[in-house]
Parts: structure tokens; sequence; C-alpha cells
């Protein structure tokens, strides 16, 4: 069976190489055709000799992400639809859609991709917990979503990359796999992405946070809070149920900042339901004991799930309520709601159909 290139480290591609009786440099310019220079055609690697070309393309392969589609939303972002073919083990066995978004502006451009196909979290303003999990993604997979696009608009590229790992899935359910492609698109000599200007986005799993706060090499931390209290953050995301607000507070007070990080808390303001002054008065109460954090008020973005957003009044108040109270407080207005592609949109919605912004409210504590 042939093996996967995509999704290898450094020291996985010079091991291969020496196992073919190349010398181990070979490996490297493996690596460095990979995930530098975005070739994807074995062909097209004149670094490596012939012979070494035609017996990797006999007893390997570099499997991409098929582009089903791309929506192009008037901001200029673009939603790509991925079909993931089956992989080569029980985990990855089952055939799969994913996707990423491409979101450009001046000086940079940021990449939200995806670390599961679906979602078993269920939070229950989420499109994405409509599909549940079908399956996680392997270090190649996450790797492509920011390979593909990198390549596709090469030549308009800004100085800057953001990668944020918050489209679809929980990014912490896929631990290993997720750490594996984040060392690659890390690594200084290879894709190059700042930690800096990569966030990882987690809806709460308290051992995976633990577990992040060991590692090496990590991007920066960010909470999806959501809720004010247990009571209603039970109501809208059952994972608290396994993880309460005590036990995820008590991770980010222990969790490690570098001297450039701020823990970031998310924030999906919905419309009469956790948007009130007293909600906001129990986010300062949660929040008043960590070192260094901000917030980010996300306006919820329309889909066919019971609720509407929080009006632009409301979400003034509940910010300059937590700014006076010493939080750092943004309002995130998600890119690309057009076609989809806005945080708790992505639901491999073909826009076969248009989403019901005005169904009536759930009525949560």
């Amino acid at each position: 069976m042939p093996i996967e290139l995509l999704g290898k480290s450094k020291t996985e591609l010079t091991d291969l190489a020496t196992s073919l009786g190349e010398p181990s440099y070979r490996g490297a310019q493996l690596y460095q055709s990979l995930y530098i220079e975005r070739l994807f055609d074995l062909s097209q690697m004149s670094t490596l000799p012939a012979t070494f070309r035609e017996r990797l393309a006999n007893e390997t392969k570099i499997t991409l992400p098929v582009i089903r589609q791309r929506y192009k939303s008037h901001d200029g972002s673009v939603r790509y639809l991925f079909s993931l073919p089956p992989g080569d083990d029980r985990a990855t066995s089952r055939p799969a859609s994913v996707e990423a978004v491409f979101m450009p502006s001046d000086g940079r451009q940021t990449i939200c991709i995806s670390t599961q196909a679906g979602c078993a979290v269920d939070c229950q303003f989420c499109l994405t917990a409509q599909l549940g999990l079908i399956r996680n993604l392997t270090p190649g997979e996450i790797v492509a979503q920011v390979l593909i696009p990198l390549e596709e608009h090469k030549h308009a590229l800004q100085p800057n990359t953001n990668i944020v790992l918050m489209g679809q899935g929980e990014p912490l359910l896929n631990f290993d796999n997720v750490t594996a492609a984040l060392r690659l698109l890390l690594d200084p000599k290879g894709i190059a992405i700042s930690p800096k200007h990569t966030t990882l986005s987690t809806s709460g799993i308290v051992p995976g946070i633990e577990k992040l706060a060991k590692e090496e090499v990590r991007p920066g931390l960010a909470i999806s809070l959501n809720a004010s209290n247990d009571e209603q953050r039970d109501a809208l995301m059952p994972i608290n149920k396994k993880y309460p607000l005590a036990a995820l507070m008590k991770a980010c007070r222990e969790y490690p900042l570098r001297s450039w990080e701020y823990l970031m808390f998310e924030y999906v303001m919905l419309g009469g339901v956790n948007d009130s002054l007293a909600d906001a008065k129990r986010v300062v109460k949660l929040l008043a004991p960590l070192k260094a954090c901000k917030v980010n008020l996300i306006p919820w973005n329309p889909g066919s799930l019971p609720f509407h957003e929080s009006s632009p009044e409301v979400i003034d108040i509940f910010q300059k309520h937590l700014i006076e109270r010493d939080i750092p407080t943004f309002v995130r207005h998600s890119r690309g709601r057009d076609v989809m592609a806005a945080c708790g949109q992505l639901a491999l919605n073909e826009l076969t159909s248009a989403p019901n912004p005005n169904s009536p409210l759930p009525v949560l504590p």
C-alpha cells in the first residue's frame, strides 16, 4: 500500500529516504518541495534525482483534498468545500467533506481550517453540530487546507498569514493529529506560520487544554465561552456538563502564557439568550481572576437554527461593561456570511436553500 507523504514531518521523510537507500538530505529536499515550494506532483520536484522520483511514484502518494466547490463572498472571502477520499486505516476509512475559508485583508490573509469532518460537541447555535462527527482529519488533511489556498492565491499574498483552527470540529478531540499538523505549520524552516498568528479554538475540553499547555510548539488558545453561568452553558454547549465552568476556568488560570500572549475568549451574542447586562456582569466575575485575557464578542451568524443576532445597542452595552472592568473586549464581525463561510455556518451547505434567520427563540436560563 503506498505511503502517504503529505502530513509527514521532516524526520519521517528523512527516515523514508534512508529506508529507500537515499542520503538523508533527500528527505529534507522532499520536505521543502512539499511544504515550502508547495509542489504536489513528484515529477515537478526537480531537486530530487529522477530515479528517486520514480521510486517514490511507485511506493508513495500525495493525496490532496478535492475542491468540490468554491464560494466567493462579496467581501473577498472564499469558502472551500473539499471532498476527502477514504484513508487507509479504520479511523479515516470513510469518505468525508470539510470546509476551509480564505479571508484576504490589508497586510495579511487569514485561513480558517477544520480539524474534524463534522463535530461531536453539539453546540446548539452552530450549524456544524447538525452534522455530528463524521471522522477525524489526518495531519495531511489539516495542513492541505492551508497549502491549497496559499498556492491558489500565491500571486496576491500579503506579508502575513494568520491561521485559525475554528472551522469544523473540536481540535482538542483530535489532539495528536492536530498537534502534528501544527508542528508542520509552525516550523520556521517549513511553512513558517508564526505562533503569534495562529489560534486554536476549543469549546473547553479541559484535559486537552492541559495537554496543549505542555506542548513545545503550540498556537495561541481561544476558549469558546458563549455563556455566563453553568445552567446557561449546559443548554447552549452540552460539553459543559462534562467540563463545567469551574473546571474550565481553573485550567485557564493555570495555562502557561508566553510573554506576548493573551487567553482569548469568544462569546457568540445570541439575542435575548446570553446578551443581558446581568450576563456581562457574570462574565466579568468569571474572567477577573485571569492574568491576561481578551474577549471577542461575535454577533451570531444567520442559519437554520432558532436564534437571532443581538442588536448593536445590546452588544455595545455588553462591550462597554467589560471594558470598564479592564477586560479588553472587541466586536468581531465574521467574514463571508453571504456564502455560509462565517463562524457557526460551516455545515457543508451548497447554497441550494437560504437559511431562515427568523425562527422563534428557544427559552434558556
